[in-house]
């Protein structure tokens, strides 16, 4: 076979020397622009498990690199001259130019021809080969000149960052961040050669903006940042190498080949450098496409289909990953306000597959320092868990933070609970939950989502829901709040086991913001008039009067997922051209004045919370800026506790789905317009929970589907956190269930102790020399 390769950077290095050990009489050739000893950035990062993965595959690059790494089990977070040290994180930095050295001498061994100071522009002069490798870097030229072809999309991030070197000796791998006049600053910084380090500094752009910098003034960079960083920097200089301010571009391929051409490293796909390097990244790809090719080899489409199956998936975990991590820098100024152990447990976690229980497994003593910080603030014992520490609201006081989210039970007849309502909320109730919030209960017969839907709009309706919250305040230790909502155009609709999104035989009418139909099966809703507002209204406060007759503990308004006043609320759903539609303060309007109204008539001393859709996930739909604006609003107007969900506006929504995905919306409106917030969205486990309060993401945590067949969720993580061991008493087990804790409680102790060992022995093991 032959094979070109154009780009000769560690990727396109690595993979031709893992195919010619593979198969020597394959002819590979290496065609690299610059010089041999060019090298532009200072020193790459890899991780303990892409070690192991070297040692593997070529031992002889393997021992070479690792002759040359400084390697590091520290991370330290400092802030304004506060700092923390965790350790167990396993990372080695190596000089990026000594790195290409030592592939280039493994190239030469093997029989790799290379070829410096040779720019491609015409690939045809190729084309005898077999397989052409595009690995010439984030500018990539052969990518760009197929770029319909692969579907390339460049994304440019908002952050600035320069990448420059210090003198400074560092011991561990170390985040500086920095507040100053014009903002916060971070400097990324690791030793990777004896008397090198590499300094990665990066700022938003307004504050970039604001410290006067300019994008290639390397002197005056310098000069600023070594200002800013006097005391960081410790009387060492920085060192530029062409060291000038950028901004991050995201790229992704459809396709990562074209006939006989195939992208590897940044050509092919960017994670930015705050979840580790670009050149780990490729070396991780080198090694499938050498597999893939050996595997094929003269089967192109195969090869290239392999190598695709190999890696596609974990590379776009790793840009998910990495883009979730960039979106936390990004916003380093809404997070820089919290207590400083929980600012950097936020760093540790903040692409979300670092958790409190993977830091206890690494550095027992960072999480018991986190924590603490959390519970001394609330005066709660420093080792309680912060999922079982108690949260207040108004006159409310819930036992543990963890909510049932509202789910449809499409239960009810004529719009009443039954039995069905008083086992789902009453065993859940029992089993411990802090919050139960109901699922949306129409304020009107014509305002039910499907006709099994509740409401509480009659006089029988709120005695039997009386008896739910009778059952629960007199059998449990369990708060109730109830979501009162108008589903609007979303009304109507079969029940989803049989053809969901359909309409009902003799639907009633709909009516919304515009008349705009949530789908091609349903009706076009009316668009309001001011006497339907006006009935409205007065619908909602008759609703919350009942509420409180009712006995419910809380009020959630539903303004969330395309429902009545959500249809307000989104420009997708608000064509609106009178004083109801336009900007989001007029979409406001009418939302704003049901909950006053709303407010008035419940009692002062009971909470309410209003639910929103944070993204429409999709294009034109509700901006962050708006929500923060929602937020203020409804807090201005008494709400006092926001529940942050997102989505479900419209039928075309193509949502981001993952562990915890709704969080960062959460942490927004919680962080920036300084109200308490309830999460939710694939939160599955306690110590998700934990990280997520720990990292001041939410107050409050509902679980959905996870409490659909887990009645006994709480109850199974007090056991697996051996809350209260000591006084099970006060855990609020009812005295018909207590017997059984004293079986419980160790068994769900012996399952954590084997899942902790599991872990541990699955942590890849140390490469330090």
């Amino acid at each position: 076979m032959k094979i070109t390769v154009i780009g000769g950077g560690p990727g396109g290095l690595y993979f031709s020397i893992l195919l010619k050990k593979a198969m020597p009489d394959c002819s590979i050739d290496i065609y690299e622009r610059n010089k041999a000893d060019d090298s532009f950035g200072f020193g790459v990062v890899f991780s303990d498990e892409t070690l192991s993965e070297f040692l593997t595959r070529d031992p002889q690059s393997y021992e070479l690199i690792r002759t040359k790494f400084a390697y590091w089990d520290e991370l330290d977070v400092a802030r304004d001259g506060e700092k923390v040290r965790i350790t167990g994180n396993g990372f080695c930095g190596c000089s990026r130019k000594t790195l290409l050295q030592l592939l280039q001498q493994r190239c030469r061994e093997e029989g790799v021809n290379l070829h410096f100071e040779a720019n491609v522009d015409d690939l045809s002069q190729f084309a005898d080969s077999d397989i052409i490798v595009a690995a010439d870097g984030i500018n990539s030229g052969v990518r760009e000149k197929f770029a319909s072809d692969f579907g390339t999309i460049t994304e440019m991030k908002n952050n600035r960052f320069v990448w420059m070197g210090s003198t400074r000796p560092l011991d561990a791998f170390t985040y500086f961040f920095r507040t100053t006049p014009y903002g916060t600053f971070v400097a990324h910084t690791y030793q990777y050669e004896e008397g090198m380090s590499t300094w990665i500094f990066e700022t938003t752009d307004e504050t970039w903006q604001k410290a006067g910098f300019s994008v290639t003034d390397e002197e005056d960079t310098i000069k600023k940042l070594s200002e800013l960083f006097k005391e960081e920097l410790d009387g060492h200089g920085l060192i530029s190498n062409r060291s000038h301010w950028r901004q991050f571009p995201a790229i992704t391929n459809k396709n990562w080949s074209k006939d006989n051409i195939v992208l590897l490293g940044d050509a092919k796909a960017t994670a930015h450098y705050s979840i580790g390097s670009g050149t780990k990244l490729a070396m991780e790809c080198a090694i499938a496409l050498a597999d893939s090719v050996i595997k094929f080899k003269t089967d192109i489409p195969s090869v290239f289909a392999n190598y695709e199956k190999l890696r596609r998936n974990r590379v776009e975990m790793i840009q998910h990953a990495a883009n979730v991590s960039l979106d936390w820098f990004e916003h380093m100024d809404r997070h820089i306000q919290h207590p400083f152990q929980q600012f950097a447990f936020s760093v540790m976690t903040r692409a979300k597959k670092v958790t409190f229980e993977n830091l206890a497994l690494r550095d027992p003593s960072f999480p018991q320092k986190v924590q603490a910080e959390f519970n001394t603030a609330i005066n709660t014992p420093e080792n309680t868990s912060p999922a079982f520490t108690p949260f207040t609201l108004r006159g409310m006081t819930v036992e543990n933070r963890i909510v049932m989210s509202p789910m449809e039970q499409y239960s009810a007849k004529d719009g009443l609970v039954s039995d069905w309502h008083l086992m789902h909320y009453g065993s859940r109730a029992t089993g411990g939950l802090g919050l139960i919030l109901t699922e949306a209960t129409a304020i009107a017969t014509d305002g039910r989502i499907t006709l099994g839907c509740p409401g509480i709009y009659s006089e029988e309706q709120i005695v039997a829901w009386k008896r739910i919250t009778d059952f629960i305040h007199n059998n449990s230790t369990s708060k109730i709040g109830i979501q009162l909502g108008h589903s609007g155009r979303k009304g109507a609709v079969q029940f989803p086991w049989e053809d969901a999104g359909s309409p009902v035989e003799n639907m009633w009418e709909l009516i919304s913001a515009s008349p705009i139909p949530f789908n091609s099966k349903m009706a076009t809703p009316r668009e309001m008039t001011i006497a339907d507002m006006d009935a409205i209204k007065a619908e909602f406060v008759n609703a919350t009067k009942n509420a409180e007759k009712a006995g419910f503990d809380m009020i959630e308004l539903q303004a969330h997922h395309g429902f009545l006043l959500a249809s307000f609320l989104s420009p997708l759903t608000n064509i609106r051209t009178d004083e109801f539609g336009g900007n989001v303060h007029n979409r406001l309007k009418f939302p704003i004045r049901v909950f006053k109204a709303m407010r008035e008539a419940f009692p002062q001393n009971k909470p309410m919370s209003v639910r929103i859709s944070a993204s429409d996930w999709a294009e034109g739909g509700i901006t962050e800026e708006d929500i923060l604006i929602i937020a203020q609003a409804f807090k201005d107007a008494g709400a006092d506790i926001i529940n942050v969900s997102t989505g479900l506006t419209v039928e075309n929504q193509k949502p981001a789905v993952g562990r915890m995905w709704q969080t960062p919306f959460s942490d927004m409106v919680r962080n920036e317009v300084h109200i308490p917030t309830i999460t939710a969205g694939y939160i599955q486990d306690i110590d998700q929970i934990n990280t997520i309060l720990l990292n001041g993401r939410a107050d409050l945590v509902a679980l959905g589907k996870t409490l659909l067949l887990d009645t006994s969720f709480v109850r199974n993580a007090q056991a697996y956190e051996h809350y209260r061991a000591n006084d099970l008493q006060s855990v609020g087990i009812p005295k018909q269930y207590m017997s059984a804790a004293s079986h419980h409680y160790p068994y769900k102790a012996g399952e954590r102790k084997a899942v902790e060992g599991m872990k541990k022995a699955l942590k890849p093991v140390t490469h330090k020399k």
